[in-house]
């Protein structure tokens, strides 16, 4: 049997209500034996819309006690990194080895880039440099680096970040398939094929090697818009609406990647992933309800499993 790592997006029943309704919602997730929560972040996406990643981490994660929480992802080049190493060691100090981090440039709104007062041009070159410095702060030894973007000396985030969060680089590009083998700890895809999948990962493998590192300990997973309905079509009508609407694109464009129906045809759509090497998923389920989501995805883990 593969062991395979199934979460859901966090539910909207997450952030509101009273503590315990929300702690609640949580416990069922758990219940339901999927292994992760995943929160996203944006600044100001579009219209404004977002909520700040690591800040939507440590709330989650304050509502149970042993669920893992994902970024997926994290828009590093919108902060500094020494900031961001501060807190990331607040959250693994709250909650030790339950912190996932995924980072990406995004660039699907350059506006906002520009309202952030960053370049979306240089978005790869500061994640490149915003990355090393991470991992040198993480040792909680003092570090010093110099680049086109970050200079620091003798800047140090204590105590040491243990045990050490995994950090998955996002993205489609050749060049952030470079950055997953060379500064990352595993691959995250989105709007890929299985075979592209599988191709993507013996190319980590390679930048990895080609460094120093050993990639055979990386975890790779996938990001997944996926729809569940009574019907096909009104699974696809439920998650293609929902992606128009946030990312202002026809679903024509992503539906290829996307799947939709009962469990059994989500779970049978992923499988070629886990064939091709992903042992991770980040389901974001559209469904009638956050219940009907949570006991969707839990399905979906049985039939992997």
């Amino acid at each position: 049997m593969t062991d395979v790592k199934v979460g859901i997006r966090v539910p909207r029943s997450t952030q509101v209500g009273t503590v315990a309704e929300r702690q609640a919602v949580m416990e069922s997730i758990a219940d339901g034996g999927l292994d992760h929560v995943t929160v996203s972040d944006h600044v100001s996406f579009f219209v404004g819309a977002g909520f700040d990643g690591l800040i939507h981490a440590a709330q989650v994660a304050s509502l149970h006690d042993t669920l893992e929480v994902a970024v997926a992802v994290y828009l590093l080049p919108l902060r500094h990194p020494t900031t961001v190493a501060r807190q990331i060691q607040s959250i693994a100090a709250s909650a030790p080895g339950r912190l996932l981090l995924g980072v990406g440039v995004g660039g699907e709104d350059p506006h906002e880039y520009e309202v952030c007062g960053v370049d979306p041009r240089t978005r790869g070159r500061r994640a490149d440099e915003a990355l090393t410095i991470l991992r040198g702060l993480m040792t909680g030894e003092p570090f010093d680096f110099e680049g086109e973007f970050y200079r620091l000396e003798a800047a140090q985030i204590a105590p040491a970040v243990e045990p050490r969060v995994p950090i998955v680089v996002g993205g489609r590009s050749a060049a952030a398939v470079r950055r997953a083998g060379t500064l990352g700890d595993g691959y995250l895809g989105v709007w890929i094929s299985a075979k592209r999948f599988a191709g993507i990962l013996a190319e980590v493998a390679d930048h990895a090697s080609g460094v120093g590192r050993d990639a055979s300990g990386f975890e790779h997973g996938l990001y997944v818009w996926c729809g569940f309905g009574d019907t096909g079509d009104a699974a696809r009508d439920r998650v293609g609406s929902a992606m128009e609407s946030f990312y202002r694109i026809g679903f024509e464009k992503f539906e290829r990647y996307t799947p939709y129906g009962s469990a059994a045809d989500v779970a049978e759509f992923l499988a070629p992933y886990v064939e091709a090497g992903c042992r991770s998923f980040h389901l974001v389920p559209n469904a009638a309800s956050d219940a009907a989501a949570v006991e969707q995805c839990a399905e979906v883990k049985r039939l992997l499993a």
